[in-house]
């Protein structure tokens, strides 16, 4: 997938969970892309791990900075 497609990927599975708004924001989907390379399971779990260290941190927003924090603190 590219960028694009990985966002709207990752917003309509945030759709198919119920969520009605966007909760990454477009750096935050840039930065999954840039780890994943588009690749669905990496995609996957990126935006799992930064949604639950969200909720975990009380972050109403996923943005680049958590992004990075979690790909670097978790993922690699």
């Amino acid at each position: 997938m590219n960028c694009t497609q990985s966002g709207a990927y990752i917003s309509r599975h945030l759709e198919y969970a119920g969520v009605n708004r966007d909760l990454f924001t477009n750096g935050a989907i840039d930065e999954i892309y840039r780890y994943s390379s588009g690749t669905v399971r990496l995609v996957n779990k990126a935006a799992t791990h930064s949604l639950i260290y969200g909720a975990a941190n009380k972050h109403r927003i996923i943005d680049d900075h958590m992004i990075k924090r979690v790909i670097a603190g978790e993922l690699t």
